[in-house]
């Protein structure tokens, strides 16, 4: 009877970690569509300084273009994901559009502490599984194990989440080895056409002691981006 009893307990708690995750997703991808101005701060380890202005184009969970347009040397370096973890980058330099093969879309953009996986449109559920670690009156800790067949670098992710608005509050990524190696920090959680909006986002790497922080402003919703706007041509074209 006890084994019965403690069988039933644990059981929801596993299941209830995949439905706080897909519920995260929907909160976080409920826009039909964004665009932003973004501006990148990047730390390295001597604590010097260099500072990037871009925009963000965003359509639900499917598409995304990320162009830098300040300073000069990194203006027109640009980002586009696409369904089907189609992704692309284009070097004004090379004047070439790339696509970024999947053994390399764990690799930075652009000297960023972003990944390419990282920037991509994705639903979390859709890539690991959830386990409820510990909840609090005001979150959710959910750690996150890659689902079969899914390659990452990253060996498990813990995740804090909002209890009131089901936006992240933190991801801790860690290696394969169970090491800590990077953590996601939003901030300025605010309200926008009743969707949840983060204002700033915060990645620092540990093992390379570097940080990028990305301020996003002008943020409009649901501007009726089409998708035809997400494509290579676009991805070459500067405004």
């Amino acid at each position: 009877m006890k084994w019965l009893l403690t069988f039933t307990i644990l059981l929801p708690v596993y299941g209830s970690g995949n439905t706080i995750l897909a519920k995260v997703d929907s909160v976080m991808n409920a826009p039909r569509d964004r665009k932003m101005i973004m501006v990148m701060i990047l730390i390295d380890k001597n604590g010097t300084r260099s500072v990037r202005e871009g925009e963000s184009y965003q359509k639900g969970d499917s598409y995304r273009l990320i162009r830098f347009t300040k300073p000069a040397d990194q203006r027109g370096i640009a980002f586009l994901s696409l369904p089907g973890d189609v992704m692309y980058v284009y070097f004004p330099a090379f004047k070439k559009i790339r696509r970024i093969a999947s053994h390399v879309k764990n690799s930075t953009f652009a000297g960023t502490d972003f990944t390419y996986d990282d920037l991509s449109t994705f639903r979390y559920s859709k890539d690991y599984n959830a386990d409820l670690l510990e909840e609090t009156d005001s979150t959710y800790v959910l750690k996150l194990t890659p689902r079969k067949g899914v390659k990452k670098d990253y060996g498990f992710l813990k995740m804090w989440v909002d209890k009131k608005s089901y936006h992240i509050l933190k991801v801790e990524f860690y290696d394969r080895k169970g090491n800590i190696w990077k953590i996601l920090t939003f901030r300025n959680l605010m309200k926008i056409k009743n969707y949840w909006i983060t204002g700033e986002m915060e990645m620092k790497d540990l093992k390379k002691n570097h940080t990028t922080i990305m301020k996003l402003k002008d943020i409009q919703l649901d501007t009726g981006i089409p998708e035809k706007f997400f494509s290579k041509r676009t991805l070459r074209r500067m405004h």
